[in-house]
């Protein structure tokens, strides 16, 4: 141990354990992080619960963290998000996380070009200042991250930011003048000395930064995009000047003018720095869903307080504030409507177009409209707790992340570089070795780093990821990873809860059968006046239905009881009536032969029933009046979903721990090829990992719930879809959450990941040929410097561009909701 260690100077860890409670854990502790191969010695302090390690090169944070755990203890892991700014390119970002995977106690790196930020899991304490001064080190610059709107307002500078592309195109132009308008006829030349005025400052004041950044990754030892650049177009500025001053004199001592490529260093500069701020532009347009979001978040809000309005800094609103919102104003703050009704529209949070009624008790977030009127609402959550926040938080995560196809990207970066410069050397050496002309040796080669800028190849991936996310979050699609995204395009069978998910998850009245023909008007009035006051979902359908009738009779009752496990009992105009089960009926002897066969049925459908009854004067018997069936109510959008994702070959199958009834009721309704009945929330699970492993191929399963009984199978399906409208818990076990109750935008998200997929697909086709044709064609000398410049600009923006076109993407569910 003592010499593997002694081989490469000790590493510090820094460990933070939970679970230790007396000296005998330090103990523990200590012996299984010295156990561990590589590790030279390790203290533990119980007060500060911080392990320290000293460890050989070869031995990683997580190594030391299994062993803690082994031993029974917990390691507290943290997250840190870093700007990043100066990469380039695909080399760029695989070089940070090369840098910070190797610093002690980071477990885990994930850094998107697209985005400029870097993801960082570490085990135990890593200063910022540690992971900041990496990156710098490697070249680059970095921050702490700061989430979008989140960051101060930049003064406005005197100059745009395309001045440089400005400047560089008025300088390159007459240089390439000559070239351009050859076609028509001859056209003279600059001088030499005014060629080399204009094309000095184009390489070293606007072409600076691709030296300052190709320097600095040849002090990591690798190589980026600035790298090829800054050789490419500095071989083509030295063999001018060099052709320019060994020029032989002609007569009157003046020096011949030969033929010079001032214009190639030149112009490429320009159309790379073109072609980088028009990436930049249409980077910044995939974080458009991010920055719609935040521009939901008012910046005051008017709180009552002892009966006073005063408006405030939203930094200043407490749990608890009572909030005044007025008509047309954004709600400010999540809470619980205290005073008032209106309608909010929540299209920005939900994607759902109309506006949805609010009353005393209703939930409102933050960011939704108030249409009209004003509401009192009591604030429960403000800042980064709000449900806004939360969607920023979880979109800006996807944007951030990787696919597991990015990992391919990464490997083929990481060698990209190096290949192309020994390319470049062998194409300098075959022309100049073999052809003898050096001259057309240095051009060619000069071609061959240029065109094979990698920049497109690491922007493939990542921006067509943003825009995904991005279009989905704009509709109420909230994808939390790309990885869901990615997995999400193969989906062939997904599985739905049915309460709260095909169906509203809360019970309506469905059938009301009176024992005469002409009682049905007062069985419902008789029914709604025992019910009235309870909050009993069953009694909550009864009242609902009988305010939608205006023929009702307006009843009172008196000397309400609740009969425990039966029903309720009360007084009617004098007359004593019970409402409640069918067993409670057959103990008052109540029955009713004529209704008896339709209550099967019904119970057979999976209904609830309640029977009302009129009880004797003298207490020793009851007459039952009527029939009250309950059942919950399909979703207008379920059918509509099942038939869509039969139209993507995806089949449809329902898990549900309702009896077997109420199921085969539902499935025959929505058209869903399969279900399974009492299935307990275990079992659901159970039935994922049985979906999985079907017949045949192994299916892709996605599951849609929204109760905590759902959770155990939204995590062990492939991808799991949760709606926002259940609990928080589904929400964090899914890796999707559709914000609108709608389960047709699970067929739309599963939509949105097959063309986002696509476009994946499409944009590293493109950028693998941009360098699979364009490489030997610079190589074999039929692609001049300037054109691979354009080339290689092109290449980067039309993948960008080509990733954007996802933000025409509408989804179904939305569009049929909108025609019902």
């Amino acid at each position: 141990m003592t010499s593997a260690v002694s081989a490469s100077p000790p590493r510090e860890f820094s460990l933070d354990i939970e679970g230790m409670s007396c000296a005998s854990c330090v103990t523990r502790v200590e012996k299984a992080l010295r156990a561990v191969p590589g590790v030279a010695d390790a203290s533990v302090n119980l007060a500060t619960e911080r392990a320290t390690a000293h460890a050989g090169a070869g031995v990683d944070a997580g190594q030391l963290a299994a062993a803690v755990e082994k031993a029974g203890y917990h390691v507290k892991a943290g997250h840190v998000e870093l700007d990043i700014s100066g990469m380039t390119c695909a080399s760029c970002s695989g070089r940070v996380e090369k840098v910070l995977r190797k610093l002690p106690g980071v477990s885990g790196v994930s850094v998107n070009l697209a985005t400029e930020r870097a993801s960082v899991d570490t085990l135990g304490a890593v200063p910022l200042s540690t992971l900041i001064a990496a990156v710098e080190k490697a070249g680059y610059q970095a921050r702490p991250h700061q989430p979008a709107g989140a960051a101060p307002a930049r003064a406005k500078t005197a100059l745009p930011s395309w001045w440089p592309v400005a400047l560089a195109a008025a300088l390159s132009l007459p240089l390439a003048l000559p070239m351009l308008l050859m076609p028509f006829g001859q056209v003279p030349e600059l001088p030499p000395l005014w060629q080399w005025l204009l094309a000095t400052p184009v390489q070293f004041w606007l072409g600076w930064r691709f030296y300052r950044a190709g320097w600095g990754a040849l002090r990591a030892r690798s190589g980026n995009m600035d790298l090829l650049v800054a050789l490419g177009t500095s071989a083509d500025y030295g063999l001018s000047l060099y052709l320019w001053l060994a020029a032989p004199p002609m007569e009157g001592h003046e020096m011949a003018a030969p033929h010079l490529y001032f214009e190639s260093s030149a112009v490429v500069i320009t159309l790379v720095l073109l072609g980088k701020w028009l990436e930049t532009r249409a980077k910044r347009k995939t974080a458009d869903a991010i920055a719609a979001l935040n521009a939901l978040r008012p910046d005051r809000a008017r709180v009552r307080r002892e009966g006073q309005e005063a408006e405030v800094a939203l930094a200043e609103v407490r749990v608890g504030d009572l909030v005044v919102l007025r008509a047309g104003e954004r709600v400010p703050v999540d809470g619980v409507v205290r005073e008032g009704r209106s309608h909010l529209d929540e299209a920005m949070l939900t994607g759902e177009s109309r506006p949805q009624a609010r009353q005393p008790g209703d939930k409102v977030a933050a960011g939704a409209i108030n249409a009209e009127g004003v509401l009192l609402v009591e604030t429960t959550a403000i800042g980064g707790e709000t449900v806004l926040a939360r969607i920023v938080r979880m979109v800006e995560q996807a944007q951030a992340a990787k696919a597991p196809i990015q990992q391919l990207v990464d490997k083929v970066s990481a060698v990209f570089v190096p290949v192309v410069l020994l390319l470049s050397l062998v194409t300098l050496a075959g022309w100049g070795l073999y052809a003898g002309d050096w001259t057309q040796a240095v051009l060619n080669a000069v071609a061959v780093l240029v065109i094979a800028c990698p920049c497109a190849l690491g922007l493939a991936t990542p921006t067509a990821i943003m825009a995904g996310t991005g279009v989905a979050a704009r509709h109420g699609i909230l994808i939390k990873d790309a990885q869901a995204l990615e997995i999400a395009h193969r989906i062939n069978v997904i599985a739905f809860d049915k309460t709260g998910t095909l169906t509203v998850g809360r019970p309506r009245l469905t059938d009301l059968l009176a024992a005469d023909e002409d009682g049905q008007a007062r069985l419902l009035a008789l029914s709604a006046a025992l019910q009235a006051g309870s909050e009993h979902p069953l009694a909550r359908a009864v009242t609902d239905a009988a305010a939608t009738r205006a023929d009702l009779p307006r009843l009172q009752a008196g000397e309400l009881r609740s009969v425990a496990g039966r029903g309720i009992e009360g007084v009617v105009d004098g007359l004593a009536y019970g409402l409640g089960s069918g067993r409670w009926m057959q103990e008052l002897g109540a029955q009713s032969p004529a209704l008896a066969a339709r209550a099967r049925e019904l119970e057979q459908q999976g209904r609830t029933l309640s029977w009302l009854a009129r009880k004797d004067a003298g207490g020793n018997g009851a007459r039952i009046l009527g029939l009250l069936a309950f059942g919950d109510e399909i979703k207008p959008g379920a059918a509509q979903a099942v038939r869509t994702l039969r139209d993507l070959g995806i089949a449809s199958i329902m898990l549900t721990g309702d009896n077997r009834g109420a199921a085969q009721q539902v499935a025959q309704q929505l058209g869903i090829d399969d279900f399974r009945a009492e299935v307990l929330p275990a079992d659901k699970a159970r039935a994922i990992e049985q979906l999985r492993r079907s017949d045949g191929a192994p299916a892709v399963v996605a599951m849609v719930g929204d109760g905590i009984n759902d959770a155990p199978a939204l995590a062990a399906a492939d991808v799991g879809i949760a709606m926002s409208t259940g609990t928080d818990v589904a929400m964090q076990a899914a890796g999707i959450t559709l914000m609108h109750g709608d389960p047709g935008l699970a067929a739309d998200a599963i939509d949105v990941s097959r063309r986002t997929y696509a476009k994946i697909r499409q944009n590293l086709f493109w950028a693998f040929i941009y360098n699979l044709v364009g490489i030997p064609l610079a190589a074999f000398g039929l692609l001049n410097p300037m054109l691979a410049g354009a080339a290689m600009a092109f290449s980067s923006v039309s993948v960008v561009g080509n990733a954007l076109l996802l933000s025409r993407w509408r989804p179904r569910a939305l569009s049929t909701s909108k025609e019902r």
